[in-house]
């Protein structure tokens, strides 16, 4: 399903890469959803912060194609991107 049929193929692929509230959201669900249920509070809060720090890794990877994003955003959005 194509949610920004406006934007070019780099950008809907960095909009989609980059939703790291709902990846996180995601992730924390897969967590805990997992094991069912915790003896208390404390067990809880563990795993979600090893789940935090296991995703920290991946977060870590450059944008695949993030030049030629950064193009399209350039075109797309003159000046309003600052260009370094």
């Amino acid at each position: 399903m194509d949610h920004n049929p406006g934007y070019p193929a780099e950008i809907r692929r960095v909009i989609h890469t980059t939703n790291a509230i709902e990846s996180l959201n995601s992730i924390l669900r897969k967590a805990t959803s997992t094991r069912g249920w915790f003896p208390n509070d404390e067990a809880g809060l563990k795993v979600l912060c090893l789940a935090i720090q296991n995703v920290n890794r991946k977060w870590t990877r450059p944008l695949k194609n993030r030049t030629a994003a950064l193009n399209c955003f350039a075109i797309l959005f003159g000046g309003r991107l600052p260009l370094v």
